[in-house]
């Protein structure tokens, strides 16, 4: 199986970015995870959607290529960041890569909370606003006091929190045997 996963945070030390490349890494024998760069995305613009710049072209194969999306994504403003809008206008037009796709939603933030309503926002986004995206439900991964909870390397060092990755890995691969 292969996966792409979609990082809402382009800070080079990112805890959403820490917690994908945890997923990567741990799960290597499972399934194929290949971290997206948001950053060199443009913003979108529907005068070139039809004439796209080559890195929306790369981006969205990419998507396109992949069994499922793994989103991961801090909370802006009681909301998604930016930067993870800008990159869900562009998988929902002209060719709408992300219609059908399986969709898994993780997130983390330095509050208790765990980026709780940027995952509600993301879940409605993804299936209800015409993506048609389908999310793995009752699994919801909400890391709070994320900075508690990897060492100076990047390392994710809580062991709850690995365990219930475990478990929520599990069902997404029991899950997904649905579609592919």
């Amino acid at each position: 199986m292969k996966v792409v996963a979609i990082v809402g945070s382009i800070r080079k030390d990112s805890y959403n970015l820490q917690l994908a490349k945890h997923v990567k890494k741990r799960y290597a024998d499972q399934f194929e995870v290949e971290i997206l760069d948001l950053a060199p995305l443009p913003m979108y613009n529907q005068d070139i959607e039809l004439d796209a710049p080559q890195e929306v072209l790369d981006f969205k194969a990419k998507v396109k290529e992949a069994d499922a999306v793994l989103w991961v994504t801090p909370e802006y403003n009681s909301s998604i960041p930016g930067v993870l809008g800008n990159a869900i206008d562009w998988l929902s037009r002209v060719d709408k890569v992300m219609n059908g796709k399986p969709s898994i939603i993780m997130g983390s933030s330095m509050g208790i909370l765990g980026s709780v309503k940027a995952q509600m926002h993301l879940r409605d986004i993804l299936f209800a606003a015409g993506l048609n995206s389908p999310v793995l439900g009752g699994n919801e991964v909400y890391v709070g006091a994320v900075h508690e909870k990897f060492d100076a390397e990047g390392n994710l060092t809580d062991e709850e929190t690995i365990a219930f990755l475990d478990s929520v890995i599990a069902n997404f691969q029991e899950w997904m045997k649905q579609y592919i």
